[in-house]
């Protein structure tokens, strides 16, 4: 492991937010947790971090920084409809993309293009343009900080929700994942119930293929998002909130145009970024920060933004949107 004190984590968070941590330790081996534990390093104030592209530091971090950094994809059972990739922690999640891709296996190919790393894509349960991760895992693997054993939960028992998991909940500040195992199918079919998906397809006049749609993916990906290379964000800043259907139909009545979905024990799961649209902050500053131009769900780091003026945004956000439609926003990236 590699062990360092006084550290930036500039590098290590996609909006680009200059602040240091007390200690920071890249492990380098699954088995060095059980040393961290051993050493009581999880009695004290800790943030495991993954890729850094779904949160916000406010401020210096007074603890240490756990960044699992361990690579590899190995394939633990297969067949000739599917196979089990056991993945970890540390890869990112392009790489696993990228194999999928070179070996034909389906699944994972709407998730093409975001950011971070595997270990953190259960604990967000991520999603995008229809499909969500839990769709793949058939289970996690780690260890209990807390009490010192490894975990294996199964898809079931990691309760994923909306942009949630039991890492979120129950288990928040007492895992550490190392390895997470997809099962990913060997054949062929494709997820094309998001519009600007299917749209790009027929406009590039493409048959449905793997490489085809993840193209697509990210043809309509970089259309909205920013570079994070050029321009720091955590991509999408708020989740799309859900509604009793008593409500969405009395804002259906002033929104002609409400874009809205299904969701369950009858609610409706409304899109956050057409509200923030309608509320007049798409392309919006205030300071180095503001809401992006092209995709009003993205708060972004123009160069120098403080933790404060990404804060005041996404609270003026929230007000506004509440004010004009008395629909509450909740930030889905990690503000610490």
């Amino acid at each position: 492991m590699r062990v360092e004190e006084h550290y930036s984590l500039k590098n290590h968070n996609t909006f680009g937010i200059d602040i240091k941590c007390d200690r920071f330790i890249a492990v380098e081996h699954p088995d060095e947790v059980a040393e961290l534990i051993g050493e009581g390093v999880f009695l004290n104030p800790f943030f495991i971090l993954g890729g850094g592209s779904n949160v916000l530091f406010t401020k210096d971090y007074h603890g240490t920084v756990i960044h699992p950094v361990f690579k590899g994809i190995e394939t633990l059972e297969e067949s000739e409809k599917a196979v089990l990739l056991r993945v970890a922690a540390g890869e990112e999640w392009d790489a696993l993309q990228q194999f999928c891709l070179q070996h034909l296996l389906y699944g994972l190919e709407n998730l093409t293009g975001i950011p971070g790393n595997v270990g953190s894509a259960p604990v967000q349960n991520i999603g995008a343009y229809g499909t969500e991760v839990r769709d793949c895992i058939d289970h996690v693997e780690g260890w209990r900080v807390d009490t010192g054993e490894v975990f294996r939960f199964s898809n079931e028992q990691c309760r994923f929700g909306y942009r949630d998991s039991i890492f979120k909940n129950e288990m928040k500040g007492k895992c550490l994942i190392t390895h997470v195992t997809f099962k990913l199918s060997r054949i062929e079919h494709y997820n094309l119930k998001y519009k600007a998906l299917s749209d790009a397809l027929e406009n590039a006049r493409l048959q449905p293929s793997l490489k085809n749609v993840t193209d697509c993916i990210l043809m309509v990906r970089n259309s909205k998002l920013p570079d994070i290379t050029k321009i720091g964000c955590a991509g999408s800043f708020f989740k799309n909130p859900v509604i009793p259907f008593s409500d969405f139909e009395i804002l259906r009545r002033n929104i002609p145009d409400l874009v809205s979905y299904p969701a369950p024990n009858g609610q409706v799961k409304l899109a956050a970024g057409q509200l923030i649209e309608k509320a007049g902050w798409k392309g919006r500053r205030l300071g180095n920060a503001g809401v992006y131009d092209k995709q009003a769900l993205v708060i972004v780091n123009y160069g120098d933004a403080s933790p404060q003026e990404v804060i005041a945004v996404c609270e003026a956000v929230i007000r506004d949107v509440h004010e004009k439609f008395h629909v509450t926003l909740c930030p889905e990236v990690n503000i610490l």
